[in-house]
């Protein structure tokens, strides 16, 4: 039996390089939304993450509401230390990705007022303003780092919140977790089968965004017959009880000493 003579050869193919950065960038963006959504807290020895999260979400509106209202600059000092202390309560992680987050908003803003700072002389009301904005920022984001999506959907519906906005909130939150895990695989195969140059790579992300439009179409008429099946009337039922603890007085507590604070001041 002959052999045929390329069986014998060595394979000395090197695929020409292509540039991926933009693919590469793609996937990191949509791993990143992922993990935020999917987020879950599991630091079960910090105190602040055991709060009803019904108490840490009617407080961090309260506050915010009466901080946008104060004129008075220490209560706006006091609401920057009582911010500080609470994000001190979070692990290192948790810190240094909030105050990052933190940081991008209030140096918008700064850039925005320099005008009214050099040329008009608003400078205690400039500062007064930035440091709201940093305040909000950081109350919002420990609220979200310290609390699960579904924790605050509860406390969205005893906060009789209508059912129709809690359930468009809830649905959407899981369409973008399920439709970017969608999207993820599909750019994980179009690098795999990419081997050498391909020419026809940007042409193949805009079929995935048709194909993620059209994954989307479906589903959505799948849970609409879902829940048609299921005699769904509109109301968002919430099964699990949300209990009140000696840790949740104690928040409360503080949170209403702030509000007495405000009309001290």
């Amino acid at each position: 039996m002959e052999v045929s003579e390329w069986l014998l050869k060595k394979d000395d193919y090197e695929p020409v390089r292509d540039k991926e950065k933009f693919l590469d960038k793609s996937i990191v963006g949509i791993i990143t939304i992922l993990s935020k959504i999917r987020r879950e807290n599991n630091s079960s020895d910090v105190l602040i993450y055991k709060i009803n999260p019904l108490v840490k979400l009617s407080s961090t509106i309260g506050l915010i509401i009466f901080l946008s209202l104060s004129k008075n600059m220490d209560f706006v000092y006091f609401m920057l230390a009582y911010s500080l202390v609470y994000l001190c309560l979070l692990d290192g992680i948790a810190i240094k990705k909030i105050l990052v987050v933190s940081l991008i908003v209030p140096v918008i803003t700064l850039i925005m007022l320099l005008p009214s700072i050099f040329f008009m002389g608003n400078t205690q009301s400039s500062i007064m303003l930035i440091l709201k904005v940093y305040i909000t920022v950081v109350l919002v984001n420990t609220l979200s780092y310290t609390t699960k999506w579904s924790d605050i959907t509860k406390a969205l519906k005893i906060f009789f919140i209508p059912d129709m906005f809690i359930l468009v909130f809830d649905i959407t939150i899981k369409y973008i977790y399920v439709l970017g895990d969608f999207s993820l695989k599909m750019l994980y195969a179009l690098k795999l089968k990419s081997v050498g140059k391909n020419k026809e790579k940007r042409n193949s992300l805009s079929r995935i965004i048709g194909n993620l439009f059209l994954k989307s179409k479906t589903m959505g008429e799948e849970m609409y017959s879902a829940m048609e099946c299921r005699g769904f009337t509109g109301e968002y039922v919430v099964y699990s009880k949300l209990k009140f603890t000696v840790a949740d007085a104690i928040y409360l507590f503080v949170s209403v000493l702030m509000v007495v604070v405000f009309f001290i001041v």
